[in-house]
């Protein structure tokens, strides 16, 4: 089969490789998929240019953790029924050597998850990360029907399903920020009820005024290094920092305003869910899709052979939405 890898860190034209392996053979409890469309994160290319370590946990890594595609073998123990099942896929490159960037795939049989009829298989490329994070960051410590939520990034490929999922969740008012008037479209289209482009419009006041003086009761935040002294200052007293991401670390946050107004800072990462958690936010996926209720920003689609163009796209940060390579038609 076909496959992309990389055996050290670095540039994407410098290390992405092209070549062939030999198919592989699901184990016991695995499922193979025959990928036709791998998904492109940020946590793809960071891990490929070792800003997390430049310790390499296995000789080489085939990338990409999210994908879609078809079943086409099984292991023993999991039911031949499955065969010809489309599915989705979380945490295939995730402490694991193979992801989606190939022909094939074979994983844990609980990790390719049935793809409903009414979800296109680019859609389903986009469920493992941004998907999986914007419905737990949603759903996380009771939920938000009834409360006030702002979205970081309310175009992005996190934000933009976090808007749509709190907006039907039940949420009283969804605020997100934006940086463009393109992205507060599609925000708005998204379910937001108000958007602040924080480029141009003083946000803490903004909220302010959209919340009638009393500021929200969670941020949904994707960079809380950059975010987190404004996301203070937004929050009602008792209200909550929902962060799946920041752009640095240690954190340099005031303590006075979290110690005053009794506010709360959780974190979470998507790869580590908890089984109970993860299953919860599968389902709510799977029911959202079934019933065609998500809207999907497919900011790019190319084949696999521009693996390298695509890793250097989602480095830029300038994408509106996901990216999708298209391993098989």
């Amino acid at each position: 089969m076909k496959a992309w890898f990389y055996d050290r860190v670095g540039a994407a034209a410098d290390v992405l490789t092209e070549t062939e392996l030999p198919t592989p053979e699901p184990a016991a409890g695995e499922v193979r998929v025959r990928v036709q469309w791998s998904g492109v994160n940020p946590s793809d290319v960071k891990s490929r240019g070792g800003l997390r370590t430049r310790v390499l946990p296995f000789a080489r890594i085939v990338p990409h953790s999210d994908g879609s595609g078809v079943i086409d073998a099984v292991g023993a123990g999991v039911e031949r029924s499955r065969i010809g099942q489309r599915v989705w896929l979380w945490n295939a490159a995730w402490g694991r050597p193979d992801g989606t960037a190939a022909d094939y795939c074979c994983l844990p049989q609980e990790q390719a998850v049935p793809l409903p009829d009414a979800a296109s298989g680019e859609a389903g490329a986009c469920m493992g990360i941004p998907g999986l994070t914007a419905m737990h960051a949603v759903l996380m410590d009771g939920g938000v029907a009834g409360k006030r939520v702002l979205v970081a990034g309310g175009a992005g490929a996190v934000g933009h399903y976090a808007v749509q999922i709190a907006s039907r969740l039940g949420a009283a008012h969804v605020i997100s920020t934006v940086s463009s008037a393109e992205k507060a479209r599609l925000a708005l289209a998204a379910g937001a009820d108000a958007v602040i482009d924080y480029k141009t419009e003083p946000v803490a006041e903004r909220v302010r005024e959209l919340s009638g003086g009393q500021g929200v009761d969670r941020v949904i935040e994707l960079d809380v290094a950059v975010n987190g002294a404004l996301d203070l200052d937004l929050l009602r007293p008792g209200g909550e920092i929902v962060a799946y991401g920041s752009s640095a670390s240690p954190l340099n946050l005031p303590f006075v305003p979290l110690l005053t107004k009794n506010l709360q800072l959780k974190c979470f990462m998507v790869y580590h869910l908890a089984t109970a958690d993860r299953a919860r936010a599968t389902a709510a996926l799977q029911r959202m899709l079934a019933r065609g209720e998500l809207q999907h920003a497919i900011a790019a689609r190319m084949p696999l052979a521009e693996i390298v163009r695509a890793h250097e796209a989602v480095e830029s940060g300038r994408l509106v939405g996901n990216l999708v390579l298209e391993v098989a038609s």
